[in-house]
C-alpha cells in the first residue's frame, strides 16, 4: 500500500461569512491511497481557528505523513491514536473505503445504498451566509426560489434587529408549513443576552438555533437548552469531544434538542457514529453536515449520511456547500430541488 498527499487551497466564488469571521480561501489535504490495483481518494480539511487539529500548516502536513506511514505499514488505520485528529481521520476512512469499493465501479461509492446506486436523493438544506441585510435578504429569496423548503440561515453577526426582520419577512410571506427556517448563530450571541433573542425569534416557528453561545461554557447553555422557547442544536460545542464517556457526560448536562455532526470537525465517521448512538440513548435528534470541504469531502459525507441514517432519509440535512469554490474537485453529484444526488451523467 502507497499513500500520496497532496496539498491544495481552494478559493470560495464569494467570500463565506460566519460569525468567526470571513473565508476567501480552503487549504486542504487529498490523501490517494494506491493498492497496486485501484486508488481511493479522501480529503483533510480542518477549519482555521475551529478545527482541534487546526495545526500550522507545515506541522498539519508532518503529522498526516506519519499517520499515513503507519497505516502504510500496517493496513489499518490507527483509529484511537487519531481520535485527536478528525480531520486527518475522516480523509485516510474516506480513501480506505473508496479503495476497498470501488475495484471496478469507478471512484467515490463508499457504501452500498439506494443513494449510491442513484435510486434516492438526500433532502437536503439551503444555506444563506452571512452578508449584509440585503444580501442576505437575496440570497434567501434565490434558495426559495431554487426549490428549497428547508432554510438555514446565519445568524449573529450583523446588527440584530435587522436578522429579526429578515426571519419576520419570511414568514409573513411563507408560513411554517411551507418553508422550515433553521438558525445557525455560531455562538454569536451574548450569554447574558442570549435568552432575550431567542425569546423574540420563537415568534416566527423557528425549527432550531445551532450553538447561540460560544462552546465551553456547558452550564450557561444547559440553561439555555432548560429555558429557551426554542430547539437548541449543539455544533462548535462537539469539537474536541472525542472520548466516548465525555460525549454522553456533554449531551446529559446540556440536554440539548439537537447535535449537527461534521466529520471533519467531530471524530471522522467513527466519531461521529459514536456521538449518534450516544444521542439516540439519550433521547437527541441529530443530522449531518458538510464544513466547507471540497467536492471529495461532500460526496463522501454524503455516502456516510445515506448508510448511517438509511434509506428512510426525511429529515434534511446540510449537503448544499458543492458549489462553493471556483476551483471544486468534480464528482458526480448534483442538487436537484431541495435534494442532493448521484448524477448518472457523470
Amino acid at each position: 500500500m502507497k499513500i500520496e498527499i497532496e496539498e491544495r487551497v481552494l478559493h470560495f466564488k464569494q467570500p463565506a461569512g460566519t460569525s468567526r469571521g470571513v473565508y476567501t480561501e480552503r487549504r486542504i489535504w487529498l490523501v490517494r491511497v494506491s493498492d497496486g490495483s485501484s486508488v481511493g481518494i479522501g480529503e483533510c480539511a480542518p477549519l482555521p481557528d475551529l478545527s482541534c487539529d487546526a495545526l500550522d500548516p507545515y506541522i498539519y502536513n508532518k503529522v498526516l505523513r506519519d499517520f499515513c506511514d503507519c497505516l502504510e505499514q500496517t493496513g489499518e488505520i490507527p483509529y484511537e491514536e487519531m481520535r485527536d485528529y478528525p480531520s486527518m481521520l475522516f480523509g485516510l476512512e474516506t480513501a480506505m473505503l473508496d479503495v476497498r469499493c470501488n475495484k471496478e465501479d469507478g471512484r467515490g461509492v463508499l457504501f452500498d445504498t439506494p443513494f449510491a446506486r442513484g435510486e434516492q436523493g438526500i433532502p437536503i438544506n439551503g444555506l444563506v451566509w452571512m452578508g449584509s441585510y440585503e444580501e442576505m435578504l437575496k440570497r434567501m429569496e434565490e434558495k426559495l426560489a431554487q426549490g428549497f423548503r428547508c432554510v438555514k440561515l446565519k445568524v449573529g453577526a450583523i446588527d440584530f434587529d435587522h436578522e429579526l426582520d429578515l426571519v419576520k419577512r419570511i414568514r409573513q410571506r411563507f408560513s411554517h408549513h411551507e418553508v422550515e427556517l433553521r438558525l445557525d448563530a455560531n455562538g454569536g450571541f451574548k450569554p447574558d443576552e442570549a435568552l432575550y433573542h431567542l425569546e423574540l425569534l420563537s415568534q416566527y416557528a423557528i425549527h432550531s438555533i445551532e450553538q447561540p453561545i460560544k462552546q465551553k461554557q456547558w452550564a450557561k447553555m444547559a440553561e439555555l437548552c432548560r429555558d429557551a422557547p426554542l430547539p437548541i442544536a449543539l455544533d462548535e460545542e462537539l469539537i474536541g469531544v472525542n472520548d466516548p464517556e465525555t460525549k454522553r457526560q456533554l449531551l446529559r448536562i446540556i440536554k440539548p434538542a439537537y447535535i449537527v455532526l461534521k466529520p471533519s470537525l467531530h471524530g471522522g465517521m467513527m466519531g461521529c457514529r459514536e456521538w449518534i448512538d450516544i444521542a439516540r440513548e439519550e433521547g437527541v435528534g441529530s443530522w449531518i453536515t458538510s464544513a466547507l470541504e471540497s467536492n471529495v469531502g461532500l460526496n463522501a459525507i454524503a455516502h456516510f449520511c445515506s448508510e448511517v441514517y438509511g434509506s428512510d432519509i426525511s429529515f434534511p440535512q446540510g449537503l448544499g456547500t458543492g458549489q462553493l469554490f471556483t476551483d471544486n474537485i468534480p464528482m458526480p453529484l448534483e442538487i436537484r430541488g431541495d435534494k442532493l444526488w448521484i448524477s448518472k451523467n457523470s
